[in-house]
């Protein structure tokens, strides 16, 4: 006999009880009719037999039975009962030979109500069992606005392609992107074998992430899952250990433990002040090791004007540091599997520091990160929030706010054109200020914004059939492609003229970021202790962003150039600052107000005075798109 399983079951049931009563809850099994009653409904769908997580089976479709069952499904009715005789004979059948006997359910945002098969439920939830077979019939409510019904509209799009039941993502969009995370196109169908496999692959995870305490968590296991997929990755994960499934799971339990926030971003807009060495070590100063410093980039010197400017700066620190550090450089790390390969390389070659200088690498970099947690790494991007690493960038809005001054007051009818490249984090204040400096100096221009990244767009074209004498272009040339056309140029007459050109000095960003980890000042405020997301975003002030002027322009010029970067430099005027008009004519900022780092970093919208518009990624040329994906300002944050 098994009548002391159905003791301890009862003892279940009334501790369930007591503690429904003690929160002031219905203690019994929620009926699925009296949800009904005061909720409206579309129709109803057929599912067919189904594969039902037991977690997920909530209550009864009537009244009839609910009383003999506490909320947790465990029996309440004595144990001399004709219900309990037939619990206990059920449980005898379970554990001899299994309940095979499908249950008929009711489905109603995404929790089930059985309409026969109650003492079954009961058995497999007390005796662990996952899942139970059913038939089973979906209610489907109205669509609505509330965020409860947009989600279980995005379960059924789910449902509808992989016939998966058991994983329920909390936040809007995240069914999408866990399909993205699969490498699924969101219109594929499952195959059974791909359903088995992920069905596994999550009861693995779920188990690891409850384990470890999971249930105390405001996130769901599908939600925790979903972050651990976008660290670690889907491919292969059925074949890991679960010990080492345990170890990755320790070290992003902070991400978990404050979503769906994101960790909090410091953005650091200044250098620090290098600590001086203790007077001992000057006396007596000690040879240190050489420290080995690699540095990934996207593409090469030869070919990427970006990756030429980086590169610059890796020649100033090897200049600066000479005898002190060994730099390596990897080139042509393209993709987020290549580069974490690389980083693993370069931290099995003595590595020490790492720069990844894109943002295409970001991703790499955050799992090369946890990786590996006593490496220094720093990708460059910007609004990046992730406590495993730190960013950096520049205040480049600052400089193309000078040579828009400038072009203000060169242009002589009044069109002036920018062509900018990627629409990321960042571009739409580099344009902005632009249109700032140009209005300052004169307040009736007009800014032609063209993108480099458009399909069939000539941009040069268009600023020549607009009559636009100075353009704003790419801030650095690549040795293999050199010409005027870079900052700002003049394409009047046959030759190109180049005017002044806004500078990435990264050398000088690199030698103090070194000079801080070499001197222990990195030590403090650790990305990760306090799962704080360090951003570095210099400007003027620190000498990383320049602005420098050609003898093509007047002598007074260059010196009304020189006094506003000296008082934006000690941050005397903020070119976000006083009343700002959008296209739209809507006010961005009033008079007395200056923007916030944070709105400057997102904006999404044009100054009054910029003819053009932000491309969506559909008007992308294809290479352009991973960039924007990873970075775009019209995109929805990861």
């Amino acid at each position: 006999m098994s009548r002391p399983e159905y003791e301890r079951a009862r003892r279940l049931a009334q501790k369930a009880y007591r503690s429904s009563l003690l929160k002031g809850s219905y203690p019994y099994l929620q009926v699925l009719d009296e949800i009904l009653s005061y909720t409206k409904t579309t129709t109803e769908q057929d599912l067919g037999l189904v594969e039902i997580p037991l977690e997920l089976v909530v209550g009864t479709k009537t009244a009839g039975r609910t009383a003999a069952f506490a909320s947790n499904f465990m029996p309440l009715l004595p144990d001399d009962s004709e219900f309990a005789a037939k619990w206990i004979s059920l449980y005898e059948a379970h554990t001899e030979e299994g309940i095979r006997d499908p249950i008929i359910a009711y489905e109603f945002m995404n929790h089930y109500y059985v309409v026969e098969g109650n003492k079954r439920v009961s058995v497999l939830k007390y005796a662990g069992a996952v899942s139970i077979s059913g038939y089973v019939t979906r209610v489907i409510p109205p669509k609505t606005d509330t965020k409860e019904v947009r989600l279980y509209y995005e379960f059924m799009d789910f449902y509808k392609l992989t016939a998966i039941n058991d994983i329920w993502l909390s936040q809007e969009g995240s069914y999408q992107k866990l399909l993205k995370l699969l490498n699924k196109a969101p219109d594929y169908v499952w195959s059974r074998e791909e359903r088995v496999d992920f069905h596994s692959s999550f009861i693995h995870f779920t188990d690891v992430f409850e384990e470890k305490g999971g249930k105390e968590l405001l996130l769901t296991p599908g939600d925790a899952f979903l972050v651990y997929l976008g660290v670690y990755g889907y491919e292969g994960f059925w074949e890991k250990p679960y010990s080492l499934v345990q170890k990755e799971v320790a070290k992003i339990w902070g991400d978990f433990e404050i979503y769906p926030k994101k960790p909090s971003l410091e953005l650091v807009m200044n250098p620090e002040e290098t600590p001086q060495k203790p007077i001992i070590n000057r006396l007596l100063p000690i040879a240190p090791p050489l420290v080995k410093i690699a540095f990934l980039h996207d593409k090469t010197r030869e070919t990427s004007s970006w990756t030429y400017g980086h590169e610059l700066g890796r020649e100033h620190v090897n200049a600066v540091f000479k005898g002190r550090i060994v730099t390596t450089c990897y080139e042509n790390i393209n993709t987020e599997e290549l580069g974490l390969k690389t980083i693993d390389e370069a931290v099995a070659d003595g590595n020490r520091i790492i720069f990844t200088t894109t943002p295409k690498l970001l991703g790499a970099s955050v799992k090369a990160a946890i990786r590996h947690p006593e490496i220094k790494i720093l990708n460059c991007s910007l609004h990046t929030y992730s406590g495993h690493l730190r960013t950096y960038y520049g205040r480049l809005y600052e400089a193309k706010f000078l040579t828009g001054a400038l072009a203000g007051i060169l242009t002589e009818n009044g069109q002036v054109g920018y062509l900018a490249d990627y629409p990321i984090f960042g571009m739409t204040a580099n344009i902005n200020a632009f249109a700032l400096g140009v209005k300052m100096t004169n307040p009736k221009a007009t800014v032609h914004l063209e993108w480099s990244t458009v399909k069939d767009r000539n941009p040069e074209e268009i600023f020549r059939e607009k009559n636009i004498s100075y353009i704003s272009g790419q801030d650095l040339i690549t040795p293999q492609n050199a010409s005027r056309k870079f900052g700002l140029y003049d394409i009047r007459g046959e030759e190109m003229v180049n005017v002044a050109s806004s500078i990435w000095h990264w050398g000088k960003f690199y030698e103090r970021i070194i000079h801080s980890i070499l001197n222990g000042a990195w030590k403090k405020d650790t990305p990760g202790r306090h799962h704080k997301a360090i951003n570095y975003w210099w400007g003027l002030s620190s000498g990383m962003i320049d602005v420098i002027c050609t003898k093509n322009i007047p002598s007074q010029t260059q010196w009304l150039v020189e006094l506003l970067k000296k008082e934006i430099a000690v941050f005397h005027y903020e070119p976000f600052s006083g009343n700002l008009y959008d296209q739209a004519g809507a006010l961005r900022s009033e008079e007395g107000q200056i923007l916030s780092p944070e709105e400057i970093i997102t904006m999404d919208w044009l100054l009054d005075n910029v003819d053009g518009e932000i491309p969506d990624i559909d008007s992308l040329m294809e290479e352009a798109r991973p960039m924007v994906m990873l970075q775009g300002i019209r995109m929805p944050l990861e």
